[in-house]
């Protein structure tokens, strides 16, 4: 029997994916869940141009093969074999290299007693690159970067933030009155190695706390897009039930996608006290029923919170490698 599916390996990004005979690269990269930059689909615009390594590759614009070297357009090419492609324009989690935009304000808006749920549009937005999970800073005059994970997917027409704001926080304040105010602010994006580039190979445990749940929402949309298909659990843990802003989303989450889970994790007190908090929802997760050998963690909330969740895990039998914050990168523990 000839096999007609083949395996596509970029570089430098290492990432890899299948392609069989019948689809374009574009379109089995995209349903590997790899974001490769793309406008035309028809060969013409070049923004998603690699290079051939190695293998034999067919374009179906022009109805040639292609040698060694030659530059080809992702959208018209077919792999004949294994492939090896060089395309800078994809990279590895973590890795792509932030930039600065100039981005329109098109809608601010409340959505729960301190949330507001923001949205930008950046210039030439199918050339940007990020992946699930990243986050990025708006930066505003005299004033140091404040951050916020990216709610919305990578194929999103437009950015979604949710950014928690009182009188008293005044840095998340004033980028609430800034955006307000103003048609457009200046961000730097992406950041973050905690996200996915590509489909993961194991079930997904998602733990948010407060507005953490943005990070999650970016990688749930994600998933979703790449139709995958294997356990993912979310647990969403909050001090008061109004806390819990877009819990209907949530739900509905679980309403229309067989594989998905939410559980939320309401706080019992009215103190300030987050550790309280933290083993509460610590607790739920331990009792998630996954198999710690074979699932991949990603929380989302403040240092407390995601150390006491990793030793708990590990402690549990989850391998290290297998969990995954940003906490790890910007407040490493000494």
């Amino acid at each position: 029997m000839t096999r007609t599916s083949r395996r596509v390996r970029l570089l430098p990004s290492g990432l890899c994916f299948t392609a069989d005979a019948e689809i374009d690269l574009l379109s089995a990269a995209a349903r590997a869940g790899i974001k490769v930059p793309a406008a035309c689909r028809n060969g013409v615009c070049e923004i998603c141009e690699a290079r051939l390594l190695a293998g034999r590759a067919h374009n179906t614009r022009n109805q040639k093969t292609l040698a060694i070297g030659e530059r080809l357009m992702m959208c018209r090419t077919v792999a004949l074999t294994d492939l090896e492609l060089e395309i800078s324009a994809v990279m590895a989690a973590g890795n792509n290299k932030p930039g600065k935009y100039q981005a329109k304000v098109v809608d601010v808006r409340s959505i729960s007693h301190d949330v507001y749920r923001v949205e930008l549009q950046l210039p030439r937005r199918r050339e940007l690159s990020f992946h699930a999970g990243q986050y990025l800073s708006v930066n505003l005059p005299d004033a140091d970067p404040c951050y916020f994970s990216i709610a919305s997917s990578p194929s999103a027409q437009n950015i979604e933030l949710h950014i928690q704001a009182t009188p008293e926080w005044i840095s998340a304040q004033k980028v609430i009155d800034a955006l307000t105010s103003g048609g457009e602010v200046t961000v730097e994006l992406p950041h973050g190695k905690a996200c996915l580039a590509s489909v993961p190979a194991k079930p997904l445990l998602l733990v948010a706390a407060g507005t953490g749940f943005a990070q999650m929402k970016s990688l749930v949309d994600y998933l979703r897009e790449t139709s995958f298909n294997q356990p993912v659990k979310l647990y969403w843990g909050v001090r008061r039930h109004e806390d819990m802003y877009l819990r209907a989303l949530a739900q509905q989450w679980q309403d229309e996608w067989p594989p998905f889970s939410f559980l939320p994790v309401v706080g019992d007190d009215e103190d300030n006290d987050w550790g309280g908090h933290h083993d509460q929802l610590v607790r739920a997760v331990l009792a998630s029923g996954m198999d710690w050998n074979n699932v991949e963690v990603h929380a989302s909330g403040s240092p407390t919170m995601v150390y006491t969740l990793l030793d708990a895990l590990v402690e549990a039998g989850l391998p290290e490698q297998a969990f995954f914050s940003d906490v790890l990168e910007y407040a490493p523990r000494v």
